[in-house]
């Protein structure tokens, strides 16, 4: 971060804006030593003040601490892809919500329908409780998986194995 050149952008934006050193002091509730400091580059303003300048003077933080404007075109690629970045990663919330509401909801059911068996103590009637039993284990492994699924680890899991089964195809 270069301080002197930040401080020159300081200036130039001032005088762009027709306002005194101590105009702008005012302004922000510092003394005009400190901004003359600030357009020498021997000191920086504080974050929040940063911020001030970024909106009173209409440029980014980013201008700010770069010390120069940005192109239009750069800021309007730039926002670009920004804008579909944001939307590919909003799709991809969208699936996995949906597909965690789908497993919540499957293995709800599941273990809905273990408790009401449970309930009407016929849990051990079918066939020796097996239907119970795969009813509240799939309710679990639902869980589990949505664990998994959620932390991260199935991916892992997944790419695990597609390793695997490129190394395996590779002996071939």
């Amino acid at each position: 971060m270069d301080q002197k050149k930040i401080g020159g952008f300081f200036k130039e934006l001032r005088k762009e804006k027709g306002v005194t050193q101590e105009q702008l002091a005012e302004i922000f509730g510092v003394s005009g030593r400190t901004v003359s400091r600030w357009e020498t580059g021997s000191n920086m303003p504080d974050l929040d003040i940063l911020i001030q300048i970024a909106d009173y003077y209409d440029v980014e933080l980013r201008e700010l601490l770069d010390g120069e404007r940005k192109s239009e075109k750069m800021n309007k690629e730039m926002e670009e892809t920004v804008l579909k970045v944001a939307d590919y990663s909003n799709d991809e919330k969208k699936r996995f919500a949906k597909r965690m509401s789908i497993l919540f909801m499957v293995g709800l059911v599941a273990f809905t329908l273990y408790l009401v068996m449970e309930f009407m103590g016929i849990a051990d009637t079918f066939t020796d409780g097996m239907v119970a039993g795969f009813t509240l284990g799939f309710a679990y492994g639902v869980m589990i998986l949505g664990v998994l699924y959620t932390t991260g680890h199935l991916a892992k899991f997944r790419a695990f194995k597609l390793r695997l089964l490129k190394k395996a195809l590779n002996r071939n």
